[in-house]
């Protein structure tokens, strides 16, 4: 349970980084990830700066509880699977050709890398406590 507890911690602490800037500077974070500007659409980042954020709380909520709800990190697992691979999709086929693509890397190693290390998580929590299945 302890790999599963710090992979939930250190994800969280991510997203939260993640989701304030998002929220606080979606001008910034755009810059970085691409040479776009902001017009009137910067709300959609904020929205998502916000959820992320959110996200983020919820992770640290089973984390504290792991002992009891450890298999809720399955839904993590599976949103940071399909992240990741979206973001690798999108590195080969939706660049274009001058965009910057150091931050979209930095973001697929990193989703990749979480991905990872919550299935390894939860292989290593399904052996030490199976799933409750209720018994009727």
């Amino acid at each position: 349970m302890r790999a599963l507890r710090r992979v939930l911690y250190l994800q969280a602490g991510a997203w939260a980084v993640a989701g304030v800037v998002l929220a606080v500077a979606p001008g910034m974070a755009l810059t970085w990830f691409s040479e776009q500007r902001l017009g009137q659409g910067d709300v959609w980042l904020r929205l998502l700066g916000i959820q992320t954020f959110g996200l983020a709380m919820l992770m640290v909520l089973v984390a504290h509880r792991i002992d009891e709800l450890w298999w809720w990190s399955w839904a993590f697992a599976f949103a940071n699977v399909l992240l990741a691979a979206t973001v690798v999709l999108n590195l080969a086929f939706g660049l274009a050709p001058s965009e910057s693509v150091v931050g979209w890397w930095l973001l697929a190693i990193s989703t990749a890398c979480f991905a990872l290390g919550l299935l390894y998580g939860l292989f290593v929590s399904s052996r030490e406590r199976p799933i409750p299945w209720e018994t009727p």
